[in-house]
């Protein structure tokens, strides 16, 4: 199978890119989600400089990688947050400011509409083999997150009435038809990761963002199953609902108990790692998500991109962790035949 076995590298932002690469590929990746933080991608200098992108695909190639996305999960939080200070350990200072929220949003909501064009120019400069696997899931992707107005209203007490939640989608979709004007302008596409604190967390709500932008074409997801799997939500009836808007998947794996715990599902205000909890990110294989049921129903529905490992693990060694989880996500995918298996038996 030829879905390229990449490393997010949200999670590795503090090493330089040149040794992340070196580890990724004696790991035995075959490529790099770069992350907008850390010197893995900047937005501006991609745009303002244009020798850029040529050094940065020049350490990918160096190592003998590719990249087929790029991750603006933390800017895209800020677009629709309800915004306070713990906003800003994960802004930049050019977005964050003086904190101001609506001043934080629009900073944030300029800052991803210049991540689609730099994303525009970092793929035209790729070599030609990621051009031509590009080309095969036929589209650029700039996965993230989107934040909510309306998350912090989940459990419904004090009661909280319809209208408001529909207010809350009504402001995703105002503030994100805007952004995604500037996506269709580059011909990006935006891939939001279906995830709690985001405006969709399950298939409900992802359906609900999706009629919110009247079904935008270049709005879709990512799919992570560990964060469907501890909810109770079914990921794979995801894939088979809305498997033709899923444009990036990441490979994250998840445990959670088959009994009673001291900390539920809420996490009880405890640390990942934490003895005790209901649910824990694990490494790739460790965990509960049936990785198998996942990639037939990729392949049910044609999806030809990446498989990207989101390394999390709070109990593990990560170098140990990703070298594993690469070999587990190579070992994992498989191709859809062509032909029926009985084909052959009216041949005798």
């Amino acid at each position: 199978m030829s879905r390229p076995v990449c490393l997010f590298t949200g999670q590795w932002a503090d090493l330089p890119l040149e040794v992340l690469a070196r580890k990724a590929r004696d790991m035995g990746y075959d490529g790099l989600e770069l992350a907008c933080w850390g010197d893995h991608f900047d937005v501006q200098r991609a745009l303002e400089d244009d020798g850029y992108c040529k050094a940065q695909w020049a350490v990918l190639t160096a190592h003998d990688l590719g990249c087929y996305a790029i991750s603006t999960h933390l800017v895209g939080q800020a677009t629709c947050d309800l915004i306070d200070e713990r906003h800003k350990s994960i802004l930049p200072e050019s977005i964050y400011g003086d904190g101001d929220p609506e001043g934080v949003r629009e900073r944030a909501a300029l800052e991803v509409m210049d991540t689609a064009r730099a994303a525009r120019r970092f793929f035209d400069a790729a070599p030609d083999d990621v051009r031509a696997q590009l080309a095969k899931s036929g589209r650029t992707v700039v996965n993230g997150f989107t934040g909510s107005s309306i998350w912090h209203l989940l459990y419904s007490f004090p009661p909280v009435s319809p209208e408001r939640i529909e207010a809350g989608f009504a402001d995703f979709a105002q503030r994100w038809k805007r952004i995604l004007g500037a996506f269709e302008e580059s011909d990006v596409c935006f891939a939001l990761e279906v995830h709690p604190t985001e405006i969709a967390f399950d298939i409900v709500t992802a359906k609900r963002a999706l009629a919110a932008i009247d079904a935008h074409p270049n709005f879709g997801f990512n799919f992570d199953p560990s964060h469907f799997g501890y909810q109770g939500v079914d990921y794979v009836g995801f894939l088979r609902e809305l498997g033709d808007r899923v444009w990036n998947v990441h490979v994250k794996d998840v445990w959670w108990s088959d009994s009673p715990t001291p900390i539920g599902v809420f996490g009880g205000h405890t640390d990942f790692g934490t003895e005790g909890r209901f649910w824990d990110f694990r490494s790739p294989g460790r965990g509960s998500i049936d990785f198998e049921g996942v990639v037939r129903a990729l392949n049910r529905a044609g999806y030809d991109g990446p498989l990207t490992v989101e390394w999390e693990d709070p109990e593990m060694d990560r170098e140990h962790g990703a070298a594993e989880a690469c070999d587990f996500t190579r070992q994992l995918d498989f191709a859809r035949s062509n032909v029926a298996f009985d084909a052959a038996f009216s041949d005798s």
